[in-house]
């Protein structure tokens, strides 16, 4: 199924020294990060924003896929800018920061690790019932645009697909049991109110991962979609300074 204007994946070749993969977050779309995306693209980045599958289309069509999918595409984004650039970074925003945290565990040649709101697990009581609910329940109500900034909408799914949900939950698993595996340089941007990612994913992420350089910001203007709301020029501040920093850093200890 083709995907709904505004949704495409985003692609753009830049500096063959700094590659950016950026993931967009659970029933969402590239939308949601593509000002992201375009200040690291202004900034030299050679940029990848893949379109995860059964994302940006519709919600049925996401119930039939499944986390490894999802993951497998921002694999070959990184795979296709690590074959063109010096180094590459993984950037991403709520489910995304998950999948980037994924890469980062599978692929220890990445360079460093920019997250905005990354979930990796859930407080909600009502969370471990999902994966049997998702058998008889198709879709509820969704968990989308969750945006301070009057007027903005990151145009996600209109319910949350179950049976995604219930994958969701099955990566969340997997990041956690191996974050001591994540030993990049960590950037990790989270809101001082989110309704949607508990502020204890960010906790459980810095107090579980083994790098030494992790950066912690917090976000006092924005909720969730934080990529799209007040905060957004200090993400796009941030992370790019994050990156020129830590590749000056490798440049000269390669020297």
């Amino acid at each position: 199924m083709p995907a709904v204007a505004g949704a495409e994946g985003f692609a753009h070749d830049g500096s063959s020294e700094v590659g950016v993969v950026l993931s967009h977050g659970f029933t969402g779309s590239p939308f949601s990060v593509r000002p992201w995306a375009e200040h690291l693209v202004a900034q030299g980045c050679s940029v990848r924003v893949p379109l995860l599958p059964g994302h940006g289309t519709d919600w049925r069509e996401m119930n039939r896929t499944t986390w490894p999918q999802w993951y497998g595409e921002l694999e070959r984004a990184h795979d296709e800018l690590a074959a063109r650039c010096d180094v590459v970074f993984a950037c991403g925003l709520s489910m995304g920061g998950a999948l980037a945290l994924r890469l980062a565990q599978q692929r220890q040649d990445l360079a460093g690790l920019v997250l905005v709101n990354p979930s990796v697990m859930s407080l909600r009581k009502d969370i471990r019932f999902v994966p049997l609910l998702s058998k008889v329940v198709a879709s509820v109500a969704p968990i989308s645009d969750d945006i301070a900034k009057p007027g903005v909408s990151e145009h996600a799914y209109p319910r949350t697909p179950l049976r995604a949900l219930a994958s969701l939950t099955r990566l969340w698993a997997a990041v956690r049991a191996d974050l001591p595996k994540v030993t990049q340089p960590l950037l990790l941007l989270h809101s001082a109110v989110d309704h949607v990612v508990e502020p204890e994913n960010a906790a459980v992420i810095l107090a579980e991962v083994g790098s030494t350089d992790a950066t912690e910001v917090v976000l006092e203007h924005s909720y969730h979609v934080a990529t799209l709301d007040h905060d957004a020029p200090l993400i796009h501040d941030r992370s790019a300074e994050f990156i020129h920093r830590v590749t000056a850093e490798r440049t000269r200890d390669r020297a």
